[in-house]
């Protein structure tokens, strides 16, 4: 009986932190003290595998959705076509290959204009499909969704998007603002008491912003981008060439050969269309120095309203971007030389992200994988 009584007479000693544990849990205190967010894994229930979150960059040119366990799975055009009775028949590359090619019992759209939702009913059916066509079989309801929209849009432009998502099957829907997104995706600490600037090039708009502490200190959104350098193209041949070109093709010219500074090796290809003076297709030959000069006013626009933002920017927050510079997303980033021509003029490094095209698509996916730690950047 005394041993039993002498086995069970002891206290609980609790071991020691050692002294890097310690450091740790006083970092973490501090840090929550001084209110910066914490980025948290949330653990997955057991029910969220019939769940199917996603992330899209609804962009005027191209749709990238990203799945919360797969990444990025798909990226197509944003274009759907329709049979005569106003029936989608297909959307993304199928439809683009119709684009302009098209008989009277088919009829090809592009929802959206200038970064916003110009068709509401095609742009529901075309995010309808995109979804559908990601999901895997047992994959049941669409519980949240993060979407991305141009930051200078309006309230019922927001509305607009975000009805659009729920129509198309989605139970609740998060924005972020363009910038924003494509800064988490390439990597800035959006959180950080330090002035980031970010040039997002997209097919409808320009997004230019300075981001620090969370929020988007100033933000000018032009509505002049991709498409609006493929217009000048079409232009360009129409007024000096009399040639008609269509927009797949001059989207194609602006891709292989369009440049905003002087190449080492200036390039040539042929280009075909239809002759304005007796109506017969025709090629002529382009280089790029002729394509150079007719995206010029548009670009120099661009650099424009990068330096006016420039001009807004907190004298605390300039001296960041002096030491940072400035960062380039989008699909408009890929025009050769474009950094070069806006250091000319800027006298500021120039980054271009590692593969701009999904940059804001990769920050809203990571919106979407942590809600809370980026709970200040959606809406």
């Amino acid at each position: 009986m005394f041993l039993i009584k002498h086995m069970f007479n002891f206290s609980i000693v609790t071991p020691p932190l050692n002294h890097r544990k310690m450091k740790e849990a006083a970092v973490q205190n501090n840090q929550k003290s001084n209110g910066t967010p914490q980025k948290n894994e949330k653990k997955e229930g057991l029910f969220d595998i019939f769940y199917n979150d996603i992330a899209i960059d609804l962009g005027t040119a191209n749709t990238l959705i990203s799945s919360k366990r797969n990444g990025i799975v798909l990226s197509e055009p944003s274009i759907i076509a329709f049979d005569s009775k106003g029936a989608p028949l297909c959307f993304g590359n199928e439809a683009y290959l119709m684009h302009e090619k098209t008989h009277k019992n088919i009829k090809t759209v592009r929802p959206l204009r200038d970064g916003v939702i110009a068709d509401f009913e095609a742009a529901e059916h075309m995010i309808r499909g995109m979804i559908k066509s990601v999901k895997k079989k047992w994959y049941s309801t669409t519980r949240q969704m993060v979407i991305c929209v141009p930051s200078g849009i309006t309230q019922v432009e927001r509305q607009a998007v975000r009805v659009s998502a729920e129509n198309a099957g989605a139970k609740v829907v998060y924005l972020v603002d363009e910038p924003m997104a494509a800064a988490i995706g390439v990597g800035l600490d959006v959180h950080a008491p330090i002035g980031h600037m970010i040039v997002d090039i997209g097919g409808g708009t320009t997004e230019i912003a300075v981001i620090s502490l969370s929020g988007i200190v100033h933000t000018q959104s032009v509505r002049l981008a991709g498409d609006r350098f493929t217009e000048d193209i079409i232009n360009h041949f129409r007024r000096n060439h009399n040639l008609l070109i269509g927009e797949r093709t001059a989207e194609k010219v602006k891709c292989e050969i369009g440049s905003a500074a002087p190449l080492d090796e200036e390039m040539e290809m042929n280009l075909k269309g239809r002759d304005l003076v007796n109506g017969i297709p025709k090629t002529i030959s382009i280089t790029s120095r002729e394509i150079r000069e007719a995206m010029s006013l548009s670009i120099d626009s661009v650099i424009e309203a990068t330096m006016k933002s420039l001009e807004q920017v907190p004298p605390e927050l300039s001296a960041d971007i002096l030491d940072r510079g400035i960062t380039l997303a989008g699909g408009g980033a890929l025009i050769r030389n474009l950094d070069h021509r806006i250091t000319e003029v800027t006298d500021l490094p120039v980054h271009i992200a590692d593969d701009p095209l999904t940059a804001v698509v990769r920050g809203t996916s990571a919106v979407l994988d942590n809600l809370e730690y980026y709970k200040a950047v959606v809406s």
